[in-house]
């Protein structure tokens, strides 16, 4: 359990020090940037793909591009949500993805959905449906402008992502090898979009995207090492991971931001966490 303590952990960690960066004027782009190449070094080191069969005809590289492009840019909205909707929102959200993820397991996939299932989307649509008009309300109010869309973004991109993962795997892709490649096109990409824009280089950036990068491989290591060590009970990795990441966002968003916990907001962490017990048991 305390794999998934920690991984739960270093996922908030994520979030907070993006949260607290932004806010002291430091470039979320090149944060990120730095983070995939931390990420990548370290992704190569601790699952050691076998990178030496990719070919350039038997690779799907336009999977491996689109993720490039995809996760950088995800990360960044998840950096414009933390800002204008506040962690607590944006976790409960993150972490609802799986909702839409489901959603097109079934019409993708044809995966098979019980009872739980169909509960456990129901209730997680039913809190992103909360989030959207408690973040509506605020916005309403002037404070932090319109973080709708972004909360949006972080929740269907983050299930993009995942649908992406999947498929790849279907592709027969190893995971360690996907989780490679994207990371180095990541990082590629976001600083091919920084030296085009002509950014203002600044170290501080580099050093906060080498933090950024472990505590994001730390968070990745330790949910799958959590998962080989439950191999024979993957719900209570699922469900612990998503429980304890909602909850340790509430925690930091209450006490460390102090942002306000409205009816709306406590309905959406209700069903949220209802959700992910249905889920879970299915």
């Amino acid at each position: 359990m305390e794999l998934i303590f920690a991984a739960a952990m270093c996922s908030v960690l994520v979030s907070i020090l993006l949260k607290f960066c932004k806010a002291n004027g430091f470039d979320a782009l090149q944060m990120i940037a730095w983070n995939y190449a931390v990420a990548s070094i370290l992704s190569f080191f601790w699952f050691k793909p076998d990178l030496a069969h990719i070919t350039l005809s038997d690779t799907p590289w336009w999977l491996i591009v689109v993720l490039g492009i995809i996760l950088p840019s995800i990360f960044l909205a998840l950096t414009k949500s933390l800002q204008t909707a506040g962690i607590l929102k944006t976790e409960i959200a993150q972490r609802l993805s799986v909702v839409l993820s489901l959603l097109a397991a079934y019409l993708l996939f044809q995966e098979q959905f019980n009872l739980f299932k169909i509960l456990g989307v129901m209730l997680g649509i039913g809190a992103v449906l909360c989030l959207l008009f408690s973040q509506a309300t605020t916005s309403k109010q002037g404070q932090k402008g319109n973080g709708s869309a972004y909360l949006l973004s972080v929740w269907g991109g983050y299930a993009l992502i995942d649908i992406l993962l999947k498929y790849t795997t279907n592709l027969g892709l190893q995971f360690p090898v996907t989780l490679n490649l994207m990371f180095g096109c990541s990082f590629i990409f976001s600083m091919l979009y920084l030296v085009v824009t002509q950014t203002g280089w600044k170290l501080q950036n580099v050093w906060a995207g080498f933090a950024l990068g472990c505590l994001n491989f730390a968070n990745i290591a330790l949910y799958v090492n959590a998962h080989m060590l439950f191999k024979d009970s993957p719900a209570v990795v699922f469900a612990g991971m998503n429980i304890l990441v909602v909850l340790f966002g509430v925690v930091a968003g209450l006490l460390i931001f102090k942002e306000k916990f409205k009816i709306l907001t406590a309905l959406s962490l209700i069903f949220g966490l209802i959700g992910v017990i249905c889920l879970a048991l299915a």
